[in-house]
């Protein structure tokens, strides 16, 4: 299959040229690199840092949650990272940031390709109950302060054969009406700098945000199954999302960090 590249001076271009993607201050595309989060947490102490989006063609040793992989072909998916500096926020409202993204991942993927695409908690993105897209938070620490790099994996045009796993899919497979990973990465990224935006101009409340998330998550009503260190497990309803972004399972609580593995419908 001829894939096309990412058009790099049209994404670079953007920046200046588009009031919605003006928010990052720099869009860099790599052909091939090891992590493109490991990329930007390692430029963290750069002072000129904020802002800045990478993204590789392929990766070698992409990464979810937990650390499993997320692995494809080259130019068959959008493997790109974002660092955000912080300074203002507080440590309890961080665990936000990667359900935000979630929610503009799904925004962004309604409008542009088409497809009816939607969350699982806490910020795996689905479309006909597998997985598209996966999402990486990581806290990385510079003499510029603390900053967030936050890591969007999408399986664009990879075929059955090339899927990781049976439960996941792609845009191609999905019948995306759009294709093209240059139009789609700014798609994700203008979706991404609203909704950021707003958030900071609101202090960093959750209200509205958590009812854009709730709006957006078909976890919510399913009777789940919670995987928890230790091995042990909590089975219940998943009544809703509490406003620290955890998971409400009868009537307990659970934070993404806490759950190695969450199955919908058992």
């Amino acid at each position: 299959m001829q894939r096309q590249p990412l058009d790099a001076g049209q994404l670079r271009r953007s920046v200046i040229e588009s009031p919605e993607l003006s928010f990052f201050q720099q869009i860099d595309v790599v052909e091939t690199t090891g992590s493109t989060n490991a990329d930007l947490i390692a430029r963290a102490g750069e002072p000129d840092a904020d802002r800045t989006v990478l993204l590789a063609e392929a990766q070698q040793h992409g990464r979810g949650r937990h650390a499993r992989t997320w692995v494809s072909p080259a130019r068959a998916q959008i493997a790109m990272s974002m660092l955000l500096r912080l300074p203002e926020i507080e440590p309890a409202s961080l665990g936000w940031l990667p359900l935000l993204t979630g929610v503009a991942v799904v925004d962004a993927l309604r409008a542009t390709a088409g497809v009816a695409a939607y969350l699982k908690w806490p910020n795996d993105v689905l479309i006909d109950g597998r997985k598209v897209a996966g999402i990486l938070a990581e806290v990385a620490a510079g003499d510029q302060g603390p900053a967030v790099v936050v890591g969007i994996g999408l399986n664009v045009s990879l075929t059955e054969a090339e899927l990781p796993a049976p439960h996941t899919t792609s845009l191609i497979l999905a019948g995306a009406k759009e294709a093209d990973r240059t139009v789609l990465a700014q798609s994700l990224l203008t979706e991404f700098a609203g909704r950021f935006t707003t958030w900071r101009d609101r202090n960093w409340a959750t209200a509205d945000l958590a009812a854009a998330y709730r709006d957006r998550c078909s976890t919510i009503g399913a009777e789940v199954r919670a995987e928890l260190p230790g091995g042990r497990t909590l089975t219940g309803v998943a009544g809703g999302i509490d406003d620290a972004g955890r998971l409400l399972i009868g009537d307990q609580a659970v934070s993404a960090g806490d759950v190695t593995h969450l199955r919908a419908e058992y």
